[in-house]
């Protein structure tokens, strides 16, 4: 490897942290309008499509608990009734001690829409953690079943 690609390596590691950083920006912003009335469990999620686009979402609960949905599953919703189908990373933010996973249902939402795609898991106090969606969810369920 020679020094221009050294540099365009930590260049293009650079501007990916920094594209992190957006949707965590985002992610944050949107975490604001959650509606949580019954946990106090506030989520924000942001989006990158492929165009560049970023959709956000927040968590909306529902006293039926069952019609909850979740800040990640509003995104991915969001952007697909808008006509994206290809997707390139996901930020995840909570204020709790530790950045906290999607659900089990968001997952396979992620897996199914999104593929193997970079999960940034965030906390309000600047903790991250860098995941795939594989990580996740080891062992989908998805088409190549049926």
């Amino acid at each position: 490897m020679c020094a221009a690609d050294i540099v365009r390596q930590k260049r293009d590691g650079e501007d990916r942290m920094s594209d992190y950083r957006t949707l965590v920006d985002a992610a944050k912003q949107a975490r604001e309008n959650a509606h949580a009335p019954f946990s106090d469990f506030r989520v924000g999620a942001a989006l990158r499509a492929k165009s560049g686009r970023i959709f956000t979402g927040c968590n909306i609960e529902n006293a039926s608990y069952g019609l909850t949905c979740c800040a990640e599953r509003v995104a991915i919703f969001k952007a697909l009734s808008e006509g994206e189908s290809g997707f390139e990373a996901m930020a995840v933010v909570t204020d709790s001690e530790n950045p906290a996973p999607p659900c089990g249902a968001c997952r396979q939402i992620l897996w199914e829409f999104c593929g193997d795609m970079p999960v940034v898991l965030a906390n309000l106090a600047g903790k991250e953690e860098h995941e795939s969606a594989g990580n996740l969810l080891p062992r989908p369920f998805d088409s190549s079943f049926f």
